[in-house]
């Protein structure tokens, strides 16, 4: 992210998929897609598909959490509250998103998860952080803050 005010912070609107360049020297946790005028920021994850997923994760100046899951998955029934109240907490600092792994197959092939719940942290397009397995929200939280806190 740039601190120059004359450059934008790139972010993927969550309702139509149009990348909005949003100021850098104002708040961005209350901003508006500028072709749909929705919120850029809804504090719950986003539902991601084949046809979005790469807009969203190479398109985002500020990492996206990807929770890879599946319906009949005990864990990830048990996470789902967990990225939930996530989303609400660390937006707008990191994009938390879903992607069901038995709908979208080609992105859990590509990405390589053979077990869920699998959480992906992306940050300028590239994988970052993996981890595989359910975290309570204090972990979660942690693991990702200390990621923050070391790639200011």
């Amino acid at each position: 992210m740039s601190s120059n005010s004359h450059e934008g912070i790139h972010i993927t609107c969550p309702h139509c998929d149009t990348i909005n360049r949003l100021q850098s020297d104002r708040p961005i946790g209350n901003s508006i897609c500028g072709k749909c005028k929705q919120p850029m920021f809804i504090g719950k994850p986003i539902t991601l598909t084949t046809d979005n997923f790469y807009k969203h994760i190479n398109n985002h100046q500020i990492p996206v959490l990807v929770d890879f899951f599946a319906d009949w998955c005990g864990p990830c029934k048990m996470m789902a509250p967990i990225i939930d109240q996530a989303a609400r907490e660390l937006e707008p600092k990191i994009r938390l998103a879903k992607i069901n792994t038995d709908q979208e197959r080609s992105i859990s092939e590509t990405f390589q998860i053979v077990s869920v719940p699998t959480l992906i942290l992306f940050n300028q397009g590239k994988e970052a952080l993996r981890n595989s397995g359910a975290l309570n929200l204090s972990a979660l939280k942690h693991w990702l803050v200390s990621y923050l806190s070391d790639n200011k």
